[in-house]
């Protein structure tokens, strides 16, 4: 039986696309970039639009999506503005930026006791992607190939390695995540290098990983160290679905023109 929920992380700061970076943007994008409104970076539609509309090409029908106290405007889009009709959506509050384990944490009372999704709002995963994270019904992770996200993404090879990079066993369990891996070290070197570009399948065992995270040198609460503590503290067993594919990372405003290449022609069906 494949998962029919779905947690977006919408919190976040946007401190990167905030930056300049030389990318020009077109008056309504460039308001959002300077905002750090990522999700609502207007392309044809809002961006999120694309998330949610693939995961309902997936099979997904409830989808809680995370926001600061004050994102009037995902609320207000989504509940007056462009109603859904494929999915029923709920929302959740992340009191303060925290990091990815609190946001996740932040969900614990809007999900059913049952497994769920979870995933970045700046990502644009496809629907197969999607119903292969589904397709897990437990806890586990998508692993992306690192030469695919090079090649189908439009990654620069270097940006791959500001990614998590994952250690599986050989029988598609998850032993490891490794944050940021120098580029001589084991994973990095590995003929094939497998990625995590945060599409996780969890049960709600994982709260009390969330509960016992601590902050990391940057301040946050992580979710892969949540993962971390799942796995060593808790046995848990992550199982990794690999995929070979692309995924559209909206992290930076130079980032907007592919994204928005990418996306022209799709109509958002949410």
């Amino acid at each position: 039986m494949a998962t029919t929920q779905a947690v977006i992380l919408a919190r976040g700061l946007g401190t990167r696309m905030r930056r300049s970076d030389g990318a020009k943007l077109a008056p309504g994008q460039d308001a959002a970039a300077a905002a750090g409104a990522k999700a609502m970076m207007p392309l044809a539609r809002p961006f999120l639009e694309y998330v949610i509309s693939a995961l309902a090409d997936a099979g997904i029908g409830e989808v809680i999506v995370v926001v600061a106290p004050d994102h009037a405007a995902i609320r207000e889009h989504f509940t007056v503005t462009a109603p859904p009709e494929r999915v029923v959506i709920r929302f959740a509050v992340q009191e303060q930026p925290r990091g990815t384990a609190d946001a996740v944490f932040s969900a614990r009372d809007a999900v059913r006791n049952a497994p769920f999704l979870v995933l970045n709002a700046d990502n644009h995963y496809s629907a197969a992607a999607l119903r292969a994270a589904a397709g897990i019904d437990g806890n586990g992770v998508v692993a992306f190939e690192a030469e695919a996200l090079v090649r189908e993404s439009a990654f620069e090879p270097e940006r791959v390695l500001r990614f998590a990079l994952l250690d599986i066993a050989d029988d598609d369990t998850l032993r490891a995540v490794q944050e940021k891996p120098a580029a001589d070290a084991p994973l990095a070197r590995a003929a094939e290098r497998w990625v995590s570009m945060n599409l996780w399948s969890f049960t709600p065992a994982i709260f009390a990983a969330c509960e016992r995270v601590l902050p990391s040198v940057r301040g946050e609460l992580e979710l892969q160290d949540a993962v971390t503590i799942a796995i060593r503290e808790l046995g848990l067993p992550f199982r990794v679905v690999r995929v070979r594919e692309g995924v559209l990372d909206l992290s930076h405003r130079s980032d907007v023109a592919v994204v928005t290449e990418r996306l022209a022609g799709v109509v958002p069906r949410t």
